[in-house]
């Protein structure tokens, strides 16, 4: 195609996007709507996300040393732990730190006990390659010499693997979903914007025009309308994002969960959304154009 010839095409979709006002702001308003959903529920998702995984990163094997073992001894007992394929890292608390952190916790309540022998175990801080691997990791890690007690939360973590696995597969899915609908109605609303024109197309293949011709306005036509009427939700989700993330990250400080962070996560955001809008766009032109051409 020669840039004249594009440039004419991009000069008529404008008109026409001008000549049908209330149709272009219909057509407008539905990818507005719809792509506001979407990047509302794709941030949800995300943030959902991150949270499993904060969750999912929390989760260690707690090894407790048996009292009988001597240093060479809890040297040899973490090499062997070390050799493990699946063991990512390991830390070390001795028992008079894991005191301190006990009476940290509970406080004046361990006063009680002061000047008696300390009770409490060293131990060892195992962390998986992959959280669903603690269990298998902690089942090799049990029947080792000098191993007092393995625990990980047991059934529990594993119960907590398997919901947050779900909530990423049911937000991909809810995602998944809501695009589809977006096409399903975007094409609609700019289908009854071309039927509207369907003498205008008709007169067009009357004087010789070729399909490709014809396919182009509406094209690019789409292609504006998914543009302005992405940019809008990405303005809107842009302003509500951050100051959400300003609101919550107050209340949230301290805890292990945090949102992700605008920077990056809303320029990839207002990327996807500006491309769904876009690339639906085109395809709902497309998808809608072709009823009225011999193709």
């Amino acid at each position: 195609m020669k840039i004249r010839t594009l440039f004419w095409h991009i000069k008529e979709a404008f008109r026409s996007l001008k000549r049908n006002g209330w149709m272009t702001i219909a057509s407008i308003s539905a990818v507005a709507i719809t792509l506001l959903l979407i990047g509302g529920l794709i941030a949800t998702v995300f943030n959902i996300n991150k949270f499993a995984t904060d969750v999912e990163e929390d989760v260690t094997i707690r090894v407790s040393i048996d009292l009988a073992a001597d240093e060479a001894a809890e040297d040899e007992l973490y090499d062997q732990i070390a050799a493990i394929p699946q063991v990512e890292h390991i830390d070390f608390s001795s028992r008079d730190n894991e005191l301190d952190n006990v009476i940290g916790v509970y406080g004046d309540m361990f006063d009680l006990f002061e000047g008696d022998e300390n009770p409490l175990y060293d131990v060892f801080i195992v962390e998986a390659t992959e959280p669903h691997m603690t269990a298998e990791v902690a089942s090799q890690i049990e029947p080792l010499n000098y191993v007092k007690d393995v625990n990980y939360g047991g059934a529990r973590a594993d119960q907590l693997f398997k919901l947050t696995e779900k909530m990423r597969n049911y937000g991909l899915i809810f995602i998944a979903i809501l695009i589809f609908t977006a096409v399903f109605l975007i094409s609609n609303t700019i289908r009854i914007t071309i039927f509207s024109r369907s003498t205008e197309v008709e007169i067009m293949k009357l004087v010789g025009a070729k399909n490709w011709f014809i396919r182009w306005p509406f094209l690019i036509e789409g292609a504006i309308i998914g543009l302005i009427g992405s940019l809008i939700p990405a303005g809107i989700l842009g302003y509500s994002y951050v100051n959400v993330y300003r609101i919550l990250s107050s209340y949230l400080s301290g805890s292990y969960f945090s949102l992700l962070p605008p920077d990056p996560f809303l320029y990839y955001l207002i990327a996807v959304i500006v491309g769904i809008g876009v690339v639906i766009g085109s395809l709902g032109s497309a998808r809608s154009i072709r009823r009225f051409l011999d193709i």
